[in-house]
């Protein structure tokens, strides 16, 4: 879990600023989606072997990992929820006599948030999913109990309680994240 909360604290770090830039910068957006695509595709273990040398075979390979493959859901929701917002509720707050940022902070990151809620949802999901991964360059987790198992002649209690496990954290951390998203956003609950 720690290694999932730190690289999601990350990613949203570096996200939310490459997906303003993309909004913001129109001609931007698909490079910038592009280049986190890419790297989206890129296999665990080549990642691991490509960071390796340059930050040891520790947990901050993994975490830089994590982040890496966070980033493409959140850039593309923050990104999606940001565009989503309806023309007239900008002209209105123009109208208003709201900024850039003003409009930014008080109109359009509130619209966006169920989008950017449901991107965090994935990406958390996703990457407690990938942390199990992290055992191969000793980052321990719950992937060190399925690799026991393999190792033990595929031993298979171990297997399916670290599977167990890690989905049991997934749906945890997924049921928080909904609860947190219909607390944040009380305006979308009334509408349905």
């Amino acid at each position: 879990m720690t290694l999932t909360l730190v690289s999601m604290a990350i990613a949203l770090v570096v996200a939310v600023p490459l997906a303003l830039v993309a909004y913001r910068v129109r001609w931007l957006a698909g490079p910038i989606v592009g280049v986190t695509g890419v790297l989206y595709t890129i296999p665990s273990l080549a990642l691991f072997a490509v960071l390796a040398p340059f930050t040891g075979i520790r947990a901050r390979t993994v975490v830089i990992g994590l982040v890496i493959y966070a980033l493409l859901i959140l850039v593309r929701n923050i990104l999606a929820g940001l565009q989503n917002v309806p023309a007239d509720v900008r002209e209105a707050a123009t109208g208003m006599g709201y900024g850039r940022l003003r409009m930014l902070w008080k109109v359009e990151l509130p619209l966006a948030l169920p989008a950017i809620i449901a991107g965090v949802r994935v990406a958390t999901v996703s990457t407690i999913a990938l942390v199990t991964v992290g055992v191969i360059v000793g980052a321990g987790g719950l992937g060190t109990l399925i690799l026991a198992g393999f190792n033990n002649n595929f031993y298979r209690a171990e297997i399916v309680t670290a599977s167990l496990l890690t989905i049991a954290l997934g749906v945890t951390a997924d049921a928080l994240l909904a609860v947190l998203g219909r607390v944040l956003t009380p305006w979308a609950r009334r509408r349905t």
